[in-house]
């Protein structure tokens, strides 16, 4: 859900910039980079909502059902799956780069703007990694009862709840920074009424 919005031009292969000697002048990011941004979205309000419905149903009501079964089985495929997006996201970022910052921005906008940008990266890689580390710790990795998810460590049920407390913890944070995030986008767009959110719109040539 990032927008990789920053003011300023920081130049190739800087913090800014995100590339590996490759920059980008154009004014808005491209398609193939715009639906991996909002096919991110896209798996992130699905996700959190169903991390909250089946830690309800399985922790706070004790109920252990089909319908559980499904609501976990639906979380670990699509955070698994969303885990890969977004090493796809870092690797096209990092090769292709990003289009020049809002040049209306103050040197400490930019700064802010380019930290919540890596940050909300390697939140969105870190969350489903240990999510994945701890249905393996525990074990649990079976989905929809159709196969299991490849394991990354043995069984250990104590150290599968500390991983998975973990886990949930950085969900809240990832929450709480794509809240900014979205909340900064719709000033620019509101407010200041520049081109910040236009870049990462879809539909846009």
């Amino acid at each position: 859900m990032t927008h990789d919005h920053g003011p300023g031009n920081l130049g190739p292969g800087t913090l800014g910039s995100g590339t590996l000697g490759l920059a980008t002048t154009r004014p808005v990011y491209g398609a193939i980079a715009r639906r991996l941004h909002w096919a991110t979205v896209g798996a992130v309000f699905v996700m959190v909502p169903l991390g909250l419905a089946m830690t309800y149903r399985g922790n706070t009501l004790d109920i252990w059902d089909g319908l559980t079964d499904a609501l976990y089985s639906s979380h670990k495929l699509i955070g698994f799956l969303l885990l890969w997006l977004m090493v796809g996201r870092l690797i096209w970022r990092l090769l292709h780069g990003a289009p020049p910052d809002e040049p209306s921005l103050l040197w400490w906008q930019k700064a802010a703007s380019h930290l919540v940008h890596w940050l909300l990266y390697g939140l969105l890689l870190v969350v489903p990694l240990l999510g994945w580390i701890g249905v393996s710790l525990y074990p649990s990795l079976t989905v929809f009862g159709l196969f299991d998810l490849p394991a990354l460590a043995k069984p250990n049920e104590d150290l599968a709840k500390r991983v998975l407390w973990l886990h949930g913890t950085l969900v809240f944070a990832t929450v709480a920074v794509i809240g900014g995030h979205i909340a900064a986008a719709l000033y620019h767009y509101f407010i200041r009424k520049d081109g910040v959110l236009r870049r990462m719109l879809p539909g846009l040539k």
